[in-house]
């Protein structure tokens, strides 16, 4: 009489052993890339949110105000700060906005912790550009920022 099989032999068991370890070993790093992009759209997104209070002081006081003064949030769960790094005094319409991510330890990815990303006008804010520079902190890599960010 024939006996039927039950169960998987230890062959097949490392068989799919070995294919989730493949899998894992490429699922995680680009989990952690897109970890990374989402607590960096906060701090874009926290920058976004001061082009009208800014544009709007600009229109009505001629001059710019410290960040602090127009914006209802200048920091978030990822984001340590929102600053304003620079006035030109050639251009006086011209404004540079900072967001800086919280630094080792506090919950931030490691590929972003103290960089930073910036939004500038030059038009006392009717057009906003969105970069990364090393200027004001450590430059963020352009694979964690959207797309209109990108130097």
């Amino acid at each position: 009489m024939k006996t039927i099989q039950k169960g998987f032999t230890l062959i097949e068991l490392m068989i799919v052993v070995a294919i989730i370890g493949i899998l894992a070993a490429v699922a995680i790093p680009a989990y952690q890339d897109y970890i990374a992009r989402a607590q960096v759209s906060e701090a874009v997104s926290l920058l976004g949110s001061g082009k009208t209070p800014f544009a709007e002081y600009w229109a009505s006081q001629n001059m710019w105000p410290a960040a602090s003064e127009v914006m209802g949030n200048t920091q978030g769960k990822y984001t340590s700060s929102i600053s304003v790094a620079a006035c030109n005094t050639a251009n006086p319409g011209a404004i540079t906005l900072v967001a800086t991510m919280k630094g080792a330890g506090q919950g931030v990815n490691g590929a972003i912790t103290g960089a930073s990303v910036s939004l500038n006008t030059n038009d006392g804010g009717k057009v906003w550009t969105c970069f990364t520079t090393a200027s004001a902190g450590t430059a963020l890599s352009g694979k964690y920022v959207p797309s209109n960010c990108r130097n």
